[in-house]
């Protein structure tokens, strides 16, 4: 009560024709009440009209369209746009000016959506920059809300940077340049990263106008991949390529630095144009050769790590950015053409002599097998001419078999060194590769460091015995055990072979012999130096018929000197029968004259 008797009343108010309930003051309430009417906006249902924020909280939103009451439009609409406050103006949806509680109806979400399509058009066309609202994530990227319409923004339209966690993005309200719209399937694409990169390419080109060859900046690791690492200089990115990240070798540039980290670097080259910068980490330090030991020198041992390994040899730290290189050929003193990866692989520990030393060009050498004695310096005490031993097959060839008697100590044992009676036509016949042989050393070349070997003269030489076995003209039980073009090859008994040519090989029914036959062969040459046997079954038969042939010319012969023979031989007695009757005649007339 107290604060109405400051109120002053009306001083050309008619109370009395108030009181009495004169027309004329009720005309004028009409009056007054058309006037209030007059003054307010005159509204339809459905229409999309300006209204001004008159309170808020963060259920509710007032909006004041100029009518006679205000609308309550939920805060939820106005999500997309934390900044709204008092006195804004907002567009409005009627929805219905008076519902069952004379309550104003309106909403915002249904003002924008009205007027949607046609903004997001306006805003591709100028290049404006609108307001969103990341509503969720999706496949690839998230949903925005723009002026009502879910926005596609793809997850490399982001940020200028990979993004990593994409929800921390979700609710919040960001700006976008909307970059492309599908009219047909009402499809709307935005970009974040569109407005950043051109603030960042006049950040560019205001660093890259300050650098220099040298500098040292600080960066952040941006982005790790195989071949290097991405550094961010404040606006503008550069490269560490992985042999720029340390002294030594790296296989993973995750093992020298992380994400997020920052550190210093030091500008190597730039190129204006192309905006390419090369950083180095590793020139920062010192270099590792420029440290190492002064005392070092060949005929050193030293110790290291293989951190590489190809075929020609293996590369070995021995100390951090300080290599050398063993060639597969100072890995042993054997000549045979292997890889390294026979010898070590990447991780081992390993021994080595440094074989050269040269600290200008940063190169070093290094051997494992000078770790052991040569074998051949003591090779005529170690395997004199005439010592067995067993070696083990390396390789073939058409004359013969290479074996190694120990790593290092090789030798050959030629094909006619094999076996004093099998004719070996290859290697392989009599053995394989990885088996083991014994050898006797014939002859020691140390100037090829290779030995001559022998497998045959373990035994002794049975061609001796042959010589008295394998007679000419003597007759043998054989087997043919290969057909060839020029003839067969005859086994023999005591597992020698002979060779016997086609004209030998034909049988007395004058068909040819086959293989796998078993028959009688004759000797017909034995050369002990060439351990040549000549063999024939037809000489056989041959001989036999000439045999006959003959004795039947001699029978010929000696019938026919019979037959010549035998007049003279009656002619003889008929002589001789004369003669003695004359002179029985004459010895008879005597005794007849003497009686």
């Amino acid at each position: 009560m107290a604060d109405l008797k400051n109120v002053a009343p009306l001083e050309d108010f008619d109370w009395e024709a108030y009181a009495n309930g004169d027309n004329k003051v009720e005309a004028s309430r009409e009056a007054q009440e058309e006037a209030y009417n007059g003054s307010l906006n005159k509204v339809n249902d459905h229409d999309v009209v300006d209204g001004t924020v008159i309170a808020m909280n963060k259920r509710e939103v007032v909006v004041n369209i100029g009518f006679k009451s205000d609308g309550i439009i939920p805060a939820s609409e106005f999500r997309y746009n934390p900044d709204l406050k008092v006195g804004d103006t907002v567009e409005v949806y009627i929805e219905n000016q008076e519902d069952k509680k004379g309550q104003l109806i309106l909403s915002h979400k249904k003002a924008r959506a009205s007027r949607s399509w046609d903004r997001v058009n306006e805003a591709l066309e100028k290049e404006e920059i609108v307001k969103g609202y990341v509503k969720c994530r999706t496949k690839g990227g998230m949903i925005v809300d723009v002026f009502g319409i879910e926005a596609f923004l793809p997850g490399s339209q982001i940020d200028v940077k990979p993004i990593r966690d994409y929800d921390i993005f979700v609710g919040k309200t960001m700006e976008f340049k909307i970059v492309k719209i599908n009219q047909d399937y009402k499809n709307v694409v935005v970009s974040h990263k569109a407005l950043i990169e051109a603030e960042l390419e006049a950040q560019k080109q205001e660093i890259i106008g300050r650098l220099e060859k040298g500098q040292v900046l600080e960066g952040t690791v941006k982005n790790i991949t195989s071949y290097g690492v991405f550094i961010d200089l404040g606006g503008v990115d550069g490269l560490i390529h992985i042999t720029d990240l340390s002294w030594g070798r790296v296989n993973d540039p995750k093992e020298i630095v992380e994400l997020d980290q920052k550190i210093n670097v030091v500008i190597l080259d730039f190129d204006n144009e192309k905006k390419r910068i090369a950083l180095g980490l590793k020139q920062l330090t010192p270099h590792p050769w420029d440290a190492l030991d002064a005392d070092l020198k060949v005929g050193d041992h030293v110790k290291g790590k293989v951190v590489v390994m190809a075929d020609y040899g293996a590369f070995v730290e021995i100390a951090p950015g300080v290599e050398g290189l063993i060639h597969v050929s100072e890995m042993s003193w054997s000549q045979h053409l292997r890889s390294a990866q026979d010898f070590m692989k990447v991780g081992d520990e390993v021994e080595a002599v440094i074989l050269t030393l040269d600290r200008e060009e940063r190169k070093m050498s290094l051997g494992i097998k000078q770790l052991k004695d040569d074998p051949w310096e003591n090779i005529d005490e170690k395997y004199p001419i005439g010592s067995k031993h067993t070696a083990k097959v390396r390789n073939f060839t058409n004359f013969g078999v290479f074996v190694e008697i120990e790593e290092g100590v090789d030798g050959l044992i030629h094909i006619s060194d094999l076996s004093w009676t099998k004719k070996i036509k290859h290697p392989s016949e009599f053995t394989q590769i990885g088996a083991e042989i014994e050898v006797c050393v014939l002859e020691i070349d140390k100037t090829n460091r290779r030995l001559s070997l022998g497998h045959k003269q373990l035994e002794e030489n049975p061609w001796d015995v042959f010589e008295t076995v394998f007679t000419q003209d003597s007759i043998h039980e054989g087997t043919i055990v290969e057909m060839l073009d020029k003839g067969a090859v005859i086994q023999l008994e005591y597992g020698v072979e002979g060779f016997a040519t086609p004209k030998h090989l034909v049988k007395e029914d004058g068909s040819q012999a086959q293989l796998n036959e078993k028959l009688q062969f004759k000797v017909i040459e034995f050369n002990k130096e060439s351990k040549r046997i000549i063999l024939s079954h037809s000489r056989i038969y041959e001989d036999a018929q000439r045999a006959e042939a003959r004795e039947a010319k001699k029978a010929t012969k000696r019938t026919t000197t019979r037959k010549e023979e035998a007049p003279a031989i009656q002619n003889q007695a008929a002589s001789t029968t004369l003669g003695d009757l004359d002179a029985l005649a004459a010895l008879k007339a005597k005794m007849q004259a003497g009686e």
